[in-house]
């Protein structure tokens, strides 16, 4: 018991918080998690203890640890109890190479899968305008995903396409170069700009993060081999999980 009350704390659940009982008792896993009061690989209590110890049902103890595994948080092995995930490895990804996310992912020797947030085809916004130089009149396919790599999430982004290029946003399946190669337009050069961000909540929710956890910001705007402007994707990487790597060479005096 002791174990619990250092976990969760010795108040139960408050009636009061119009909250639902599981989302509550999420977050309390999840802030014990970011104290260190539970590490990785750490076991839970039993799902009986945590319900007698916090005067909730066993059901409700249930559905807020099948939400954290969903989530990538914990783990759960038959027969040996409920974990707490390891963390990501660690990614590094060189800024000399212009690649796709699923091309990253397979080298190594990792599934990537994505989680739509948003297709859909619409004017663009002046940013998006005066990055891909668009006359206010043309429309873009604009692409929100959430994008995973052997099941845990690493990034949010928001890529926008002219519809000269991409005229269905429902083409792209993982990879949205794949989709665009397979229509003759391929990227060839980008131009990227990096800056630390802090994630939003709804973003860290995404990211299975704490919200105002560093993350990684990255602009980029891809050009194709006649320099006309093809694809401005914003993405929000975790800076848990990510290294970026530029190699650079010293200029020898003449």
């Amino acid at each position: 018991m002791s174990r619990i009350i250092a976990i969760f704390g010795a108040e139960g659940l408050s009636a009061d918080d119009p909250a639902p009982l599981y989302l509550r008792l999420q977050d309390r896993i999840k802030a014990a998690i970011q104290r260190g009061d539970l590490r990785p690989l750490d076991a839970l209590p039993g799902e009986r203890d945590i319900a007698e110890a916090l005067s909730v049902s066993r059901v409700t103890v249930r559905k807020a640890l099948s939400g954290l595994v969903e989530g990538g948080l914990l783990k759960q092995r038959q027969g040996s109890g409920t974990f707490v995930a390891a963390p990501p490895h660690r990614v590094e990804q060189a800024l000399s190479r212009l690649t796709s996310f699923s091309e990253d992912m397979r080298l190594r020797g990792l599934e990537p899968t994505v989680r739509w947030l948003a297709r859909e085809v619409s004017l663009p916004s002046p940013q998006e305008a005066m990055r891909l130089s668009l006359s206010p009149s043309e429309t873009v396919c604009r692409l929100k995903r959430l994008r995973l790599a052997g099941g845990v999430p690493m990034a949010i982004e928001l890529a926008t396409i002219p519809t000269r290029h991409l005229p269905d946003p429902t083409l792209v399946a993982d990879s949205l170069y794949a989709a665009m190669t397979a229509r003759g337009v391929r990227p060839v050069r980008a131009l990227q700009r990096l800056s630390a961000a802090n994630l939003s909540a709804e973003d860290a929710l995404l990211l299975d993060v704490a919200p105002g956890a560093a993350a990684l910001a990255i602009e980029r705007l891809s050009y194709l081999d006649n320099g006309t402007p093809a694809e401005f994707t914003q993405s929000w990487y975790r800076g848990d999980a990510y290294d970026f790597v530029a190699e650079l060479t010293l200029r020898r005096d003449p």
